[in-house]
């Protein structure tokens, strides 16, 4: 299992380099939008949604993304609000966290919630995403969104494994520390400062840095716990089979969902 989780990992890594890099915005629009109904597709296994309802989710999605891309590009007035839009949106799913209990099992009240949350989540998402992309110096821009969402998953599990004693959130991931959280926020913060660093016209101030990685972090651990609310309340592992070893595209990029939202919008308040 290691192995193949290595092998996925240096294919995951290069081909993502390639798509925020190499590809024209309107083809990086079209992949993010095929990798996020992939992960449209994975939600109605953890939303318990029948195969009626999960379709409507599926179709309506792809309408949306459809929709996005005709009206691309979207002006800079309304793409602030939509940001904003969508980081109410996150603030309010992650009251779903406090209400959790192990022993919660599907219902029609899950499957609805389950059916709102994913078109908000993938929707919003694929905003952030392909707006991140259209700003100066944009392959960087989102390379930086994915450089702290990494060093917050890398650092949290290093600091957890060795620091680890306090639980995060028991019920819902008890392998999860307020140690490893912090380590994960720590070495974010570096991963920005090193990048911004290295990278000409790429300067942001390094309070606004701070709050801008910081905010990232934590949003990303929201987004893992709000996945695995869904996992575990439907008894499934993993998300889905399409990433060997990783599990399924929101097993992977679930931190993502969450935190490109609130990086876009600090992107946005910084004129950038």
């Amino acid at each position: 299992m290691l192995k193949i989780r290595v092998i996925t990992a240096l294919i995951i890594l290069p081909a993502t380099l390639a798509v925020v890099f190499l590809t024209p915005p309107w083809l990086y629009r079209i992949l993010v939008g095929l990798l996020l109904l992939a992960g449209c597709a994975e939600y109605r296994r953890i939303a318990d949604l029948s195969p009626g309802p999960g379709w409507a989710l599926l179709v309506l999605q792809a309408s949306i993304f459809v929709a996005l891309l005709l009206v691309w590009p979207v002006p800079e007035t309304i793409a602030l609000g939509l940001l904003a839009a969508a980081c109410a949106t996150w603030l309010l799913l992650f009251t779903r966290l406090i209400g959790f209990r192990p022993d919660a099992r599907p219902n029609d009240r899950f499957r609805r919630l389950g059916f709102v949350s994913a078109l908000s989540a993938l929707s919003f998402g694929f905003f952030a995403l392909c707006w991140l992309r259209e700003q100066e110096n944009g392959a960087f821009v989102v390379f930086l969104l994915f450089l702290l969402i990494w060093a917050s998953d890398v650092g949290a599990y290093f600091s957890g494994r060795l620091l680890g004693r306090r639980k995060l959130a028991p019920r819902i991931s008890p392998n999860k520390t307020w140690e490893g959280a912090y380590g994960g926020m720590a070495l974010a913060v570096a991963a920005a400062f090193l990048l911004t660093a290295v990278v000409p016209g790429f300067e942001i101030a390094p309070p606004a840095l701070v709050a801008m990685a910081l905010g990232t972090a934590l949003a990303s651990i929201g987004g893992d716990l709000f996945i695995s609310i869904h996992k575990r309340t439907v008894a499934l592992a993993d998300t889905g089979t399409f990433l060997p070893g990783h599990g399924g595209v929101l097993d992977r990029y679930d931190s993502l969902l969450a935190g490109a939202p609130f990086y876009a919008f600090a992107f946005a308040l910084l004129g950038r």
